[in-house]
């Protein structure tokens, strides 16, 4: 069921005006240094990093990293390699033979050194045609840290214990796509609700954000495939703020859309769904962080991050250097330790990269960790 608040179709009208957030707002440098050469290889002898589609920073000590397996290095290897493929001109997404499902899912430490290998869930991974795991993420109101793995390719979400050590949850059906109350259609991210109840982005197909209990049972669902206010192609991204707000990457359209979640009780099994604003002029938006009274999002075309306020107002943009050795081609993923540290999970070069804040950086400038309600 697709339900909005009768409300929302004033909101709705008035968000197809022109905003704010079209304009272009200052523009600046980086406030970060990258850490170079920080994730340290570790693949056996001709293979390296994969796709890293994914990146959560459970602690500044340790960061959870998915990635599309590894990449098999051509033979010889060329002198130019530097530990991760985009060094000699290979693109993880792009050259998808060079693909296999080993290693999908990792930890390292603050310092990139490998923590664990979580190669026995590589099955989980395994028999995708395409590019598989997507997102991971953790629910800040979980106690049991509970990690969450979206899969696009096989249609379904994991649900694993915070050691590894157990599959807890499988959401969907393997390799089997669908519009229902048990299926998804290319599913793209998780964010969490303060009561439990979880939000998926089911997110490529079937252009909708389905609501969840907080045992994974199909409770609501809102959106559809279009260009209005409350459509989507393709839910790239979900991010949750104060006040029931809601924000969702709208990535083919190039824009981000603004929601409220009007009724907060939990079990609520219609809740009233607000849409509040359309905000464009993206080129292809990722990744996005919800703060306290703004966002982030990473922008593919061109590459950069883009602070906005909850108005839509952009704050402030930085360009992301996609040449050097420290250059991303993309920030498909971005996390935030509690000590200020951001991690970009480029999925195009093949590695994800540690920045620290710069020492006469702004602190207005930089990523603070997602919102959490208190």
């Amino acid at each position: 069921m697709r339900y909005f608040h009768p409300a929302a179709l004033l909101s709705a009208a008035l968000a197809t005006a022109p905003l704010a957030a079209q304009e272009p707002g200052p523009v600046g440098p980086s406030p970060y240094e990258v850490v170079e050469g920080w994730q340290q290889p570790f693949a056996a002898e001709g293979f390296a990093f994969g796709g890293n589609s994914g990146v959560f920073a459970e602690t500044p000590d340790r960061i959870f990293i998915s990635q599309r397996g590894e990449t098999r290095l051509p033979s010889p290897v060329p002198s130019e390699f530097d530990g991760y493929v985009g060094s000699i001109g290979i693109n993880a997404l792009r050259e998808a033979e060079l693909r296999t499902w080993q290693n999908c899912l990792t930890v390292v430490d603050g310092d990139g050194n490998l923590l664990e290998v979580w190669d026995q869930w590589d099955h989980l991974c395994a028999d995708s045609d395409g590019p598989g795991p997507h997102r991971i993420r953790i629910s800040p109101y979980d106690p049991e840290r509970r990690v969450w793995v979206v899969n696009e390719t096989r249609h379904q979400i994991f649900v694993l214990s915070n050691d590894g050590s157990e599959l807890l949850m499988t959401l969907g059906e393997k390799n089997v796509g669908g519009s229902d109350e048990t299926h998804f259609g290319r599913p793209q991210d998780v964010a969490f609700l303060p009561d439990g109840r979880v939000l998926v982005a089911d997110g490529l197909d079937n252009h909708r954000i389905v609501i969840l209990d907080a045992d994974g049972r199909y409770q609501s669902e809102f959106g559809e495939y279009g260009t209005g206010p409350g459509q989507f192609d393709g839910i790239h991204a979900l991010g949750v703020g104060p006040d029931g707000l809601i924000f969702a990457l709208d990535r083919a359209n190039g824009r981000v859309q603004k929601f409220r979640l009007s009724s907060e009780a939990s079990g609520a099994y219609h809740p009233e769904i607000d849409h509040l604003a359309t905000w464009s002029g993206f080129g292809l938006p990722l990744d996005l962080i919800v703060n306290e009274d703004h966002l982030w999002v990473s922008d593919l075309r061109p590459l950069k991050m883009v602070q906005l306020d909850f108005d839509g107002n952009r704050l402030y943009t930085w360009n992301v250097a996609n040449d050097g050795s420290t250059g991303f081609l993309e920030v498909h993923a971005f996390s935030v330790d509690a000590e200020g540290n951001l991690y970009g999970a480029d999925n195009q070069h093949g590695r994800t990269q540690k920045l620290v804040p710069k020492t006469d950086a702004d602190p207005a400038l930089l990523i603070a960790p997602p919102f959490v309600a208190r």
